[in-house]
């Protein structure tokens, strides 16, 4: 599909003012068509000339005002119209192509019975894959759907249902929405229907997920009518749209997408096996998050993709915060400072960090790429600070006044900037200019000086790379724990400080004061920023993290530890030692699945061929004595089971799980436990092509088929390895998830020898990967088959090589570019 440009986006919205867009679908065919019927009535420039994003695989017809359009005027991606008047009506008969990669309209067949399910997805620059339409944010319109599909199957769209007779289906006009945002689902769907507060609640999910769904959904309920209520408290205007309907859909690419009226999640979401209570708590910040989108994002919409964050990083922040503040999963705060902050630092050191608000998007394309943790976790805990800045009251007052403002219409961000402004009397221009105009992360250290047992001087020294040198006001929290004499480590105070930009701030209250065990710097968490402990404190952290009781200050140094090893300032073998000390007392859930995996892939990059065995040995220990400790059938013993499966090299243990033998007590082997060790035993080459199968025939499931493909690629076998290769680089007909867990599944640093010639293949052949597929399914296909075990120089010479050709995919580019950069550090750890 052809980006579109900032440039031509403006010079459209010049011209054209979309009113409606009436779509008219017939789903009844066999084969990967369908046909599209479309109306759109827009207001122009009289005499002026536009075009619509259009993607046909067939034209009937197509009339401008009653008069015919020259076929000439679709080139395969675009509608050009010519002559326009003051109010045109546009009239298009076309056959439209199916989708398998997650954009246009995505075709999925169950292969636990064979139903047919459809979601559409046209974010960013799909909505021509669909129907002919303006695409691009601030050209809104009511959409009216219509829809023939067959009789048996379940049709919602973003609209009310008017009328169903059989197969057809009848949906009143949205109000005014962005092309991005219109949605549907089609299929067997299986539902489960409530009302809350005059609001018409509706959940849908695959025939096969029917009793997982029912299983579910009184959470889900409870989870939305709670959220509901509290948008309700903090927002003037009461949930804007006519009903709030949430689909569980196979195969979406992302983990869910904010469709005012009909938000649609990945269908994982629906959990067949024993999931983790971090599991729920992230299903249920992500309801959250995708309500918040309701107010930011549907009610008022960006201008344009430079101002992505008034979308992500607000949904981010309200997401958290109503979680934490409405259901029962309050601890959202700690896995936001270890979990989502550490997607954002990560994405903010990448050679492709980006302001949070960067002030040129130049195409649609380079916008796609910043849907990145510095997008969403970056600028969430940048708003976090801002609230704590400009106080509750103010920050709120301003949000409301914006959206009665902007209300079905699109802002910027000096549209919300003005607002708060007003209602704080605060002058927000020299903030946004330092934390959302420009890019990386700054680093807090302690400085400590001691006259005897107390404190001489406390001072944060805050410093920034030399190719970005911004240094920022921070608002900073400082602890001092202390060993109590039960053996835990309790905060004795906790001081607050103002950091300005000068680079080093004394404490002052801190001066005299007995030195404590622990000094944490940002506890609380309070700040965006790198943070290291000073010598001492760092150095008592291996005794006192065990016997810490609040789960916030282990999540910051957790965090702060895990960084300082990708950094290449402490090596991975001390991490090591700390997991098998503290992770075994650890109970925080998050903490552990966060730890085990970040840990993992640390030891597998960063440690050398020699050491790796003995470094994932030692994590494979602490997984095992954390599996001991925990309750029978509860969140850690789970997360235990889970870590111990992906590092132990014990193949009879594993086999013995998979017949029943020495399972811990309360532990289930269900279906997703057993694929688990089915590809640990993969890996290990202690499972074959027979295994796989016969596993596969006890879970004939969308899960199971998706297991079985990663399982496939992670043999170690010479036809294995060639097979999936070729799949992902050069299978159309493979679809967007199956691509991504093909190549999840196919780097292991267990079987360096034979991968090794696929370290020069992926830069050879990756380019025509970028041709067969598209969008994030490309990004993440891209991302997930990078030669990232084979840490050598030569790799990076590769990348290199691949980065100077000018005719690069910019996708291609920025992963090669992020991922390089993971390369070098690996180098340098283990230098």
């Amino acid at each position: 599909m052809p980006t579109l440009t900032r440039a031509e986006a403006a010079e459209r919205a010049s011209v054209v003012d979309v009113e409606e867009y009436h779509v008219d679908l017939d789903l009844t065919a066999d084969g990967d068509t369908f046909r599209s019927c479309t109306v759109v009535r827009f207001r122009a420039r009289a005499g002026a000339a536009t075009f619509l994003e259009f993607e046909p695989a067939e034209v009937r017809s197509i009339t401008l005002n009653g008069e015919p359009v020259p076929a000439t005027a679709s080139t395969g991606t675009r509608l050009e119209l010519t002559g326009l008047a003051e109010r045109n009506e546009l009239v298009v008969d076309a056959t439209m192509r199916y989708s398998n990669n997650g954009e246009g309209l995505h075709r999925y067949v169950d292969p636990a019975d064979g139903g047919v399910y459809l979601y559409q997805h046209l974010f960013i620059n799909n909505a021509g894959r669909v129907l002919p339409s303006f695409d691009q944010p601030d050209l809104k319109a009511s959409f009216r759907v219509s829809v023939t599909a067959p009789p048996e199957w379940i049709v919602a769209t973003n609209g009310t249902l008017v009328s169903r007779n059989g197969g057809r289906w009848e949906f009143a006009p949205t109000k005014r929405i962005s092309t991005y945002l219109a949605s549907l689902v089609a299929g067997p769907y299986h539902v489960v229907t409530d009302e809350h507060d005059g609001i018409p609640l509706a959940l849908y999910a695959r025939a096969a997920l029917a009793e997982h769904l029912d299983s579910e959904a009184p959470e889900i309920l409870e989870l939305t009518k709670q959220c509901l209520d509290r948008f309700h408290e903090m927002f003037d205007i009461r949930y804007p749209f006519e009903h709030y309907q949430q689909a569980f859909a196979p195969e979406f690419n992302f983990g869910a997408m904010e469709y005012p009226g009909l938000v649609v999640f990945r269908d994982e979401m629906i959990p067949r096996s024993a999931v983790t209570d971090s599991e729920r708590e992230h299903r249920a910040n992500v309801i959250a998050h995708e309500m918040a989108h309701m107010w930011f994002g549907d009610l008022v919409t960006m201008k344009w993709w430079d101002d992505l964050w008034l979308n992500e990083s607000f949904a981010e922040y309200l997401g958290t915060r109503v979680t934490a503040e409405a259901t029962r999963y309050r601890g959202t705060w700690t896995t936001f400072a270890m979990h989502r902050k550490a997607w954002g630092l990560r994405a903010d050191q990448r050679p492709s960090t980006h302001p949070v608000a960067p002030s040129q998007v130049s195409d649609t394309d380079e916008a796609l790429l910043n849907f990145d943790g510095i997008s969403y976790a970056k600028g969430a805990a940048v708003l976090k600070q801002l609230v704590a800045w400009l106080g509750d009251k103010d920050f709120l007052a301003g949000l409301n006044a914006h959206f009665a403002a902007h209300a079905f219409g699109n802002a910027t961000l000096a549209d919300l900037l003005r607002a708060l402004s007003e209602a704080s009397g605060r002058d927000l221009s020299g903030w946004a200019e330092v934390w959302l105009r420009r890019a990386q992360v700054n680093t807090l250290r302690a400085e400590v000086t001691r006259d005897g047992g107390n404190y001489a001087e406390v001072a944060v020294v805050q410093t920034a790379p030399a190719e970005h040198p911004t240094l920022r006001p921070h608002r900073v929290g400082l602890g001092l724990f202390d060993r109590a004499p039960d053996g835990t480590v309790v905060r004795r105070r906790h001081v607050e400080a103002e950091l300005d930009a000068s680079g080093r701030t004394v404490i002052a209250e801190l001066a005299g004061e007995p030195a404590a065990d622990l000094l944490l710097l940002n506890d609380g968490d309070l700040t965006y920023a790198k943070i290291r402990l000073d010598d001492d404190s760092a150095a008592a952290v291996p005794m006192l993290l065990p016997l810490l009781d609040d789960s916030l200050a282990r999540a910051v140094i957790w965090a702060a530890t895990l960084d300082a090893v990708v950094d290449g300032e402490r090596p991975v073998a001390e991490l090591v030692t700390l997991v098998l000390a503290a992770l075994p007392v650890e109970t925080e859930v998050v903490l552990i699945e966060d730890v085990l995996r970040a840990t993992r892939g640390l030891v597998d990059r960063y440690a050398t061929p020699e050491t790796r065995p003995a470094a994932l040995e030692l994590v494979a220990q602490a997984a095992d004595r954390l599996l001991a400790a925990s309750p029978a059938g509860g969140s850690r013993q789970l997360a235990a089971a889970r870590g111990l499966i992906g590092s132990t090299t014990e193949v009879a243990r594993l086999r013995g799980w998979l017949a029943g033998e020495n399972v811990p007590h309360g532990l289930a082997v269900d279906a997703d436990l057993r694929w688990l060790i089915r590809y640990r035993l993969a890996v290990l080459g202690a499972a074959g092509h027979d295994d796989i199968d016969a596993e596969l025939d006890r879970d004939r499931s969308a899960s199971g088929e998706q297991w079985a493909a990663r399982c496939r690629a992670a043999l170690p076998d010479t036809a294995a390895k060639e097979t999936a290769w070729s799949a992902v680089v050069g299978d159309p007909s493979l679809s967007n998830r199956l691509a991504e867990l093909t190549a999840a599944g196919f780097w292991h640093p267990e079987q360096l020898g034979l991968l090794e010639a696929y370290a020069e293949r992926y830069f050879a052949e990756m380019p025509e990967m970028m041709r067969v597929r598209s969008g994030m399914s490309a990004e993440r296909t891209a991302t997930a088959s990078y030669p990232d075990v084979v840490v050598s120089a030569r790799t990076r010479q590769l990348a290199a090589e691949l980065l100077a050709r000018t005719d690069l995919n910019p996708i291609l580019r920025r992963v090669v570019q992020d991922a390089d950069d993971d390369m070098r550090r690996a180098l340098t750890a283990r230098g």
